[in-house]
């Protein structure tokens, strides 16, 4: 039984569809990759399994359990916490506000601890700084503190919408192999990413959404190797 799973999902943006029986599924364990250009369906997708959207019709399936009609916070106390595109941090708050925002779930302040000092270990910037307005920060640091603040909620499933968006290289580099390392503490990733190369080569599967309908899926191997993805989101010419 997949951990996470979408079956037949539509989802519409009033009397407009925008994603069309979309079926996947995430295993606990997995980083799996939604490609798709701008306007494909990718965010809401994301926004769908965590609340802030209900499917038209479909179903959304945690531990075999139906969630597509839970409110946000109910979602988040399962275990699933949802990293936003454009980082979406508190700019007017600390550093450590910030994260201890995300730290709700905890009733008890043990809790907090043990999850703030997993965070500071991923990110040791963030302890240097916890002190600092998270809207002080570079690009590259506010998308530490988004992932972290997500990770204050001990996730089972993070869903992360764009993380390598804006950033220099070298912050993209470390924020995937900062990905590497959340999976191996046992989060299963969903991830939505431009950079198709990078995020493929950090996954074990993909699925390609082009205008809400899912048009290819496969092993991250295949589709890297898929002229169709080779061309539109690898920028490389296969015609010859």
């Amino acid at each position: 039984m997949a951990l996470l799973e979408l079956e037949d999902v539509e989802i519409r943006y009033g009397s407009l569809p925008v994603v069309h029986g979309l079926s996947l599924t995430v295993d606990e364990g997995e980083i799996v990759t939604l490609l798709g250009a701008n306007g494909a369906g990718k965010t809401t997708t994301l926004k769908m399994i965590s609340g802030l959207l209900h499917p038209h019709r479909g179903s959304v399936r945690f531990e075999g359990r139906p969630i597509d009609d839970l409110l946000p916070h109910s979602i988040v106390n399962l275990g699933i916490c949802h990293v936003p595109e454009g980082r979406r941090i508190f700019p007017v708050m600390s550093v450590m506000e910030n994260l201890e925002m995300g730290a709700y779930r905890h009733p008890k302040r043990h809790g907090q601890t043990a999850a703030l000092d997993e965070v500071f270990e991923l990110f040791p910037v963030l302890a240097e700084r916890r002190s600092q307005l998270g809207g002080d920060l570079s690009g590259g640091e506010q998308q530490m503190l988004a992932i972290g603040r997500a990770l204050m909620g001990e996730p089972r499933v993070l869903l992360l919408d764009e993380p390598s968006m804006g950033l220099a290289p070298l912050y993209v580099q470390r924020i995937f192999e900062i990905i590497d390392e959340i999976r191996r503490r046992g989060v299963t990733i969903l991830l939505v990413e431009q950079n198709a190369a990078m995020a493929l080569e950090h996954s074990d599967r993909g699925y390609v959404l082009e205008t809400g309908n899912l048009v290819l899926s496969g092993s991250a191997s295949e589709l890297l190797d898929n002229d169709r993805v080779r061309m539109a989101y690898l920028g490389e010419d296969v015609t010859e």
